[in-house]
Formats: structure tokens, sequence, C-alpha cells
């Protein structure tokens, strides 16, 4: 969730301040200006034969492990559908590919691949989302094997270790490509070329993506290095009412309560956050939209100002969108 602009001192806002941390959003989320169709869950595909043994053992941002070829930095971003599309942070992101000569660490041997690589661990790695849904993997740019185009395979968990989803990572091709120039770079050890090549569209797992979902961006060169960004969809974590009893989330009491002139709603939110807060008689009518936001994590004080409301009973109601989903509260207060 990028935020473009912000006003960290007290806001008024339509009968409202908002006192640091809290934030408010000037224009729209990166998200809200993509088309509807880029918030669409990534694909599910084979994790392939070749699975990462025990994920939770390499935790770690280099995974070359001595494992030589052109530089490759991959960089992957997680959000969460369930969560209007926003970054997912905390989600566990594995991460495996094959070496420039197109075999895998963790197995071999066998007629499936003749090299025998059992007992290392190369080009595999575990990194946890940061606040922007982003991990980042420092590698070598992937070789091929016969049958497949090249790629790179995910899994996502999120933070509890439950699997969200399996996918792959597909690359753009061409005669200008990364992966046609880094195939014929022999002085890096890339000696297949790209005769045998198996392209994305006849790959078994690729042919049909035809809204190229799974495929990537990558820029750079053979002599400084390839850069690989991607976007993975999710259906992420939905948060629900029983956060707030978990005291993760915290809408208290306004206060004073009745108020005559102005009231404060303070909030405690775990994660930065979109935070709209709207105002109702007690018919269900709405008569104030007070709030629509972001805010930091951490305490937040918003402070109500009476405004033209009549005196009388009244309900807002606190919706708040974040990496872990979606959930809002409501409460009472008492205009004199």
């Amino acid at each position: 969730m990028k935020r473009k602009d912000f006003l960290k001192n007290s806001i008024g806002f339509l009968g409202m301040a908002v006192t640091a941390p809290a934030i408010l959003r000037a224009s729209g989320s990166d998200d809200e200006n993509q088309p509807l169709a880029a918030c669409t869950v990534s694909p599910t595909e084979t994790e392939g034969p070749f699975p990462t043994h025990t994920p939770s053992s390499y935790v770690r941002t280099d995974i070359t492990d001595g494992r030589t070829g052109v530089a490759f930095t991959i960089n992957i971003n997680i959000k969460n559908k369930n969560a209007s599309c926003n970054a997912l942070q905390g989600a566990l992101v594995d991460i495996w590919h094959c070496d420039k000569d197109g075999n895998y660490s963790e197995y071999g041997g066998t007629q499936m691949q003749s090299a025998n690589y059992t007992t290392v661990h190369f080009l595999r790695g575990r990194q946890v989302t940061d606040a922007n849904g982003l991990v980042s993997f420092t590698s070598i740019f992937p070789g091929w094997y016969t049958s497949r185009a090249t790629h790179i395979h995910v899994h996502i968990y999120n933070a509890a270790g439950t699997s969200l989803l399996i996918t792959q990572i597909s690359f753009p091709e061409g005669t200008n490509s990364a992966v046609a120039t880094v195939n014929s770079a022999t002085a890096y050890g890339y000696t297949k070329g790209m005769t045998g090549y198996t392209y994305n569209a006849s790959d078994n797992v690729f042919s049909d993506d035809s809204a190229g979902l799974e495929l990537s961006t990558v820029t750079g060169s053979v002599a400084n290095g390839y850069t690989l960004e991607h976007t993975i969809y999710v259906n992420g974590p939905t948060a629900g009412l029983d956060d707030f009893s978990k005291n993760k989330y915290g809408i208290k009491q306004n206060y004073p309560n009745p108020f005559k002139d102005v009231t404060t709603i303070p909030l405690n939110l775990e994660l930065d956050s979109d935070v709209n807060v709207s105002v109702y008689d007690i018919s269900g009518r709405q008569v104030l939209t007070a709030f629509n936001g972001s805010m930091y994590a951490g305490e937040n004080n918003i402070t109500l100002n009476r405004g033209n409301l009549s005196s009388g009973t009244y309900l807002y109601k606190v919706s708040i969108a974040n990496a872990n989903g979606k959930f809002e509260e409501s409460k009472q207060m008492i205009v004199r």
C-alpha cells in the first residue's frame, strides 16, 4: 500500500481532526489505479518434482550458495485479494529454481536428474514479506532443462504457516530477451544456447497463461546483472471482529460521551491501515462521511467536532483495511 502524500500534523476533515501518527491519503493507492483484471489471484501450479525439503532451514536473502552464473536479483511482491489487493505483510515466501545447467539442489542421481546434488541446498530460500509485501533474493539467472521454459517456483504461506498458494514465475522471451541473451553467455558458463528450448507457449505449465498472470518483468544486462520484478496475488487472511477481542486492533469508546462540542475516538492499529469513519443517526441514515484516509500503526486519536449534528444518539462505524484483511466495528455516541 503506497501512500503518495501524508499530512502528519492534525488534520481538519469534514468536522474531524486526526492527530499523529494518523495520515490522510491525498490520492488512491497504486492498486486503485490498476484495472480490475490486475486484481486476480495468481494461478495455482504444481510445485514440481524438486520442492525444498525443509524451507524453514533456509531463511536467507542470498541463495546462490556457491553457484556461478549471471547475477540475478529476484523481487516479488505479495498482495492480498481479500484486502483490496493491498500488500500482504508477514507472509512466508519460499522460492527455488535450477542452476545455469538446469539442475536442482537436494535431488539427483536419478533418471530425472543425473547430476547428484542431494547433499547441497543452492538456489533455495525463504523470506518474510515487509510492509510493502516485498521479498528480495540474490541469485543467479536460472538455466533451463528439457520440456520446461525458464521458471521460478514459489510457495506462499501466511504468518501461521498455512499454505496460501503454490505458483510459478515465467520469463519474457524473444530474440533480445534476457533468456536468449543469458543462454548465449558462454563466458558465464551458459553453454546450452536456445537449441531445444521449450518456450512458454509450449510449456506444460505456462501455455494456458493467456492473461500473462505468471509473466515477470526482467531488466538489466549480462555484465551488470538482471533484476526480475513480479507481483503475486493470493487469497490472504480476512480479519474479523475477533481481532478486536484479541487486542490486535482496538476501537475504544469515544470520550467524553455524551459530549457537547468535541469528542475523541481512540484507535489502536497493529498495521498501517486504510480507515473510514462514518456517522449514522438512529434510523440508520448516514449523516456524515467523517474520515476516509490512512493511518500509521500504533495509537491514533480521531477528534470529532460536533459541527451541524443535532442533539441525539448516533452510531459511528469504523472500517479498517490492511494486510490482514478488512473489518469494521460500530459504537454509540450521544450529542448533547
